[in-house]
């Protein structure tokens, strides 16, 4: 039997020749847009990320599949690097993993393609399972209780006299700087030997043209007070050992959104997360 090329994890099994990746000194980002390979925290599979049209991050199947076995509701195509959720009329469209996942419910309705992919793809997860090469993110029982930070999931932060929408807790956002194995930086850019931001309430709606909102004040992780420089390296997303190295490429967008209180209002806490609370999870 001809041998695909590749392990039984999907890697390669042959050595390739590294290509040279430079960064367009115009460019408005220093992402690298190739080598931003990933699995899925879900079920252990390989998946592509790429930037979508509105600048969001989506995660696609590695390979091309038959654009007649894809719904058209879930094709896409990736031009220039930039993932556009529409078929681009070839024979071949990408799906996004979401699609595939066979820890996620399966959309309806499947081709008998899909279904046989999705098959395979549990098939691999079963194996990464067994072999101890996937371990699946922790679930907590609905009826066990815990004690938990009171912390936001998606904090909104204060830095360069503008407010952010963080991706992230404050202390997992990870650095987005490529290392020398062309792999994504695992540090945080919040680090024990970096200067804090800090906790406090501020006015939910600043200014005077903005609708008033139920909740008068709002809990903001303020940087206003740290150097210029430090903001900068929380606005890039670096751990302080790439924002000393400015040669380096990016492996992922920064994942900060501007915030906007009426768009954003499910996210505003009137309380500061200092405290420790035990809730049901």
């Amino acid at each position: 039997m001809p041998s695909s090329g590749c392990r039984w994890d999907g890697t390669p099994a042959r050595p390739h020749h590294q290509r040279t990746l430079r960064v367009a000194p115009d460019s408005p980002t220093r992402l690298v847009r190739s080598a931003q390979p990933g699995r899925c925290r879900d079920c252990g599979n390989r998946i592509d990320w790429y930037t979508r049209t509105d600048n969001g991050p989506v995660s696609l199947h590695p390979q091309e599949l038959p654009a007649t076995a894809v719904p058209a509701t879930s094709r896409w195509h990736v031009s220039s690097g930039t993932a556009h959720p529409a078929h681009d009329g070839t024979p071949w469209c990408r799906i996004p993993h979401p699609a595939l996942c066979p820890a996620r419910k399966a959309p309806t309705p499947l081709t008998p393609q899909i279904t046989a992919l999705r098959r395979h793809l549990a098939l691999h997860t079963r194996r990464l399972l067994d072999t101890g090469a996937f371990t699946p993110p922790p679930t907590t029982p609905p009826s066990t209780p815990t004690t938990t930070p009171c912390r936001p999931t998606r904090p909104v932060v204060h830095l360069l006299h503008t407010r952010y929408l963080a991706a992230h807790p404050v202390d997992t956002i990870q650095c987005v700087a490529q290392t020398r194995r062309r792999h994504r930086c695992t540090h945080t850019v919040l680090t024990p030997n970096a200067p804090p931001g800090a906790w406090t309430l501020l006015p939910a709606t600043p200014g005077r043209r903005q609708l008033a909102l139920p909740a008068g004040v709002m809990a903001v992780y303020d940087l206003t007070h740290l150097p210029y420089a430090e903001q900068l390296r929380w606005r890039h997303q670096r751990c302080p050992h790439h924002a000393a190295a400015p040669g380096a490429a990016d492996l992922a967008l920064a994942e900060w959104e501007v915030f906007d209180p009426l768009l954003h209002h499910q996210h505003i806490h009137t309380r500061l997360p200092t405290t420790i609370r035990n809730r049901r999870s």
